[in-house]
């Protein structure tokens, strides 16, 4: 197969192609950096390419493979992450300047389970500052490689646009409020958020400890579950981490979704939400029922109390994670970062213990929810991927923020996972999307789920029409 779709095909092709020896670790690798340098000058997606690192560790896997040993199917492929895992080997900035030439003394464990899986690393991933809303005003911002003039998503926005390019096979995000899922949307990509603590924070800098999440992001729900596979488990250095056996979440991929519940709340899903994206939801309730899942009627928990809470909690928390640095530094941050902080720090008990009830009452709310199905069905967001100018007219009104929020906040409260789907392309030829959420540690299902809507739909093989 020729370079010039290489780097379009997803990991688990080029997996199974370097498995068989029919390409090389270094081939790939060598292919992806050269289109780094040729695109990413104009999508700005990587704070920092490793491109010596990269090469020699392609040449160490291809020596491996060579010699019969095989780590599993990220053996050789090339992969990024995002710029808040702390790497021994470059800087870890977590898109602020404050960090920008700090090294840390030790990887974050996805780090290395991922270099001990054999993947090859090509680089630190751009993100917003601190993982919150908004890029570090003096950063270039990445740009979304579907259409310039709109909104990238945040706070992985690196990984949304590196993997959605073709600048690597897959990338590791974080989902505090819906930074996995909003890139993920935006880029046509499979994102997973697991379960909080299925994967290991060791090691990631914080925005809000209780909401944090690590996950994939691919061109496939089986690239999102081989990576899956390899990040979560049990971590002695993160005493949050379940201890729950990680299932074979690729072989899940496998199985038949017959009889599957999948639960639907048509009110939650289509008040006030844009009518493209309701019809891409319907769309794909058709595909699964085909499928063989069965739907089921439900109501979602109300969410509005629970969303007003989400801002002044994660305020809290980024004001513990910052407090050696804030406000001594306060002079470093941009205004987004810094507002936030504030917010949490003026925050009284009482406002912060009614928040926390608001929590637990909606988390058993849906836990209550899945005792009668076995995924929920609902859009990623409410609108079609807005415009940057869009965007800087909602970032004036915490209220529409809370808005975007609503499909993918709450499940950053519960600590559910889901499960990202590209799902049809909008009028202005950008994509839709769909969520499926399971319960506490369901990523088998979802994998399982997200695998055999791929087998019958092919928006998740749609690239940029810019980009061969």
């Amino acid at each position: 197969m020729g370079s010039e779709s290489l780097h379009f095909q997803t990991l688990m092709q080029t997996s199974e192609q370097i498995r068989r020896r029919e390409i090389s670790p270094v081939e790939v690798t060598t292919t992806l950096l050269e289109r780094i340098e040729q695109l990413d000058g104009k999508y700005h997606s990587y704070a920092l390419v490793l491109r010596e690192r990269a090469l020699d560790q392609a040449k160490a896997a291809e020596q491996e493979i060579g010699k019969g040993i095989w780590r599993g199917p990220l053996h050789g492929v090339p992969i990024a992450v995002k710029d808040l895992c702390n790497t021994t080997f470059a800087p870890t900035a977590a898109g602020t300047t404050l960090f920008r030439n700090w090294t840390p003394e030790r990887n974050a464990t996805v780090v290395d389970r991922l270099e001990q899986a054999g993947a090859v690393m090509l680089g630190k991933l751009k993100m917003t500052e601190g993982a919150y809303t908004t890029h570090h005003p003096s950063d270039q911002a990445p740009l979304n490689p579907w259409n310039a003039a709109h909104w990238v998503g945040s706070s992985s926005s690196g990984s949304g646009v590196a993997t959605s390019a073709g600048l690597c096979y897959g990338s590791l995000g974080s989902d505090t409020g819906g930074s996995i899922r909003f890139p993920s949307a935006t880029c046509n990509l499979t994102g997973i958020k697991p379960t909080w603590g299925r994967v290991s924070r060791y090691g990631v800098f914080a925005l809000a400890d209780s909401m944090d999440h690590i996950g994939p992001m691919t061109r496939s729900a089986a690239d999102a579950a081989a990576i899956l596979g390899v990040i979560a488990g049990a971590d002695p250095n993160d005493p949050t981490a379940i201890q729950d056996p990680v299932p074979d979440y690729l072989a899940e991929t496998g199985r038949s979704i017959r009889g599957l519940r999948v639960g639907i709340d048509r009110s939650y899903n289509s008040s006030q939400i844009d009518a493209q994206v309701v019809g891409a939801v319907e769309e794909a309730e058709k595909v699964l029922v085909a499928l063989g899942a069965r739907t089921r009627e439900v109501q979602f928990p109300p969410t509005d109390q629970l969303l007003r809470g989400w801002i002044p909690l994660c305020g809290v928390e980024t004001a513990i994670a910052h407090k050696e640095h804030y406000p001594i530094h306060a002079s470093e941050y941009g205004p987004d970062l810094a507002q936030l902080i504030e917010t949490g720090r003026k925050l009284t008990g009482i406002e912060l213990g009614e928040i926390m009830h608001e929590r637990l009452k909606f988390s058993g709310a849906l836990a209550a929810v899945f005792e009668e199905v076995d995924l929920l069905l609902m859009p990623t967001m409410p609108v079609p991927v807005p415009s940057l100018a869009r965007m800087g007219e909602y970032g004036q009104d915490d209220t529409v923020l809370l808005r975007m929020l609503r499909f993918t906040a709450p499940f950053d409260f519960a600590g559910n996972p889901t499960i990202t789907l590209p799902a049809g392309i909008d009028h202005d030829g950008l994509p839709l999307s769909v969520q499926l959420v399971g319960p506490r540690v369901s990523e088998d299902v979802l994998c399982r789920a997200g695998h055999a809507f791929q087998q019958v739909t092919d928006w998740h093989t749609r690239h940029p029409a810019d980009l061969s």
